[in-house]
């Protein structure tokens, strides 16, 4: 089936994508800790610990690594003296290029057997299911929550 396939070259990409990056000496939950503070600069631990769901030891020790590779760096919380903010430092910025200059670099090599044509109606079409992804999003899911309960026979919360 047509969207098993598109799963799997994405699961395909996201473990080249992770290898590489680990290659670098960043480790899977490492990045998505970075992702958070990138997204969320100034952020606490206990904050982070909140948006990943994990363990305050593990986000602890997460952070001491990455600081101590380059990836972030701490300030004080002028707001409670006992806390400090987390920032991404520029090396964890170029880690987020890096991430998508390596994703760049797999889909150009999976597309390079399709000529011009065939790549220009690839496009349009990925942009079809695209757009209609991002208006489901928007209205919060109501088609896709209403066909899970539909199938499974129970409401989603």
């Amino acid at each position: 089936m047509t969207h098993r396939k598109i799963t799997k070259i994405a699961r395909e990409v996201g473990k080249f994508t992770a290898r590489t990056i680990k290659a670098g000496g960043v480790g899977t939950a490492e990045f998505d800790l970075i992702h958070v503070i990138r997204k969320n600069p100034g952020i606490t631990q206990a904050e982070i610990c909140r948006i990943l769901g994990a363990d305050k030891g593990a986000v602890a020790k997460q952070t001491a690594n990455l600081e101590a590779k380059g990836y972030l760096c701490r300030k004080e919380n002028p707001a409670d003296g006992r806390s400090q903010l987390i920032f991404p430092t520029e090396q964890a910025q170029n880690l987020k290029d890096s991430k998508a200059h390596i994703e760049t670099e797999f889909y150009d090599w999976l597309l390079a057997p399709l000529n011009e044509v065939e790549k220009a109606e690839f496009a349009r079409l990925l942009d079809v299911l695209y757009q209609r992804c991002k208006v489901e999003s928007k209205e919060g899911f109501p088609n896709m929550t209403k066909r899970i309960e539909a199938c499974d026979g129970h409401e989603i919360r």
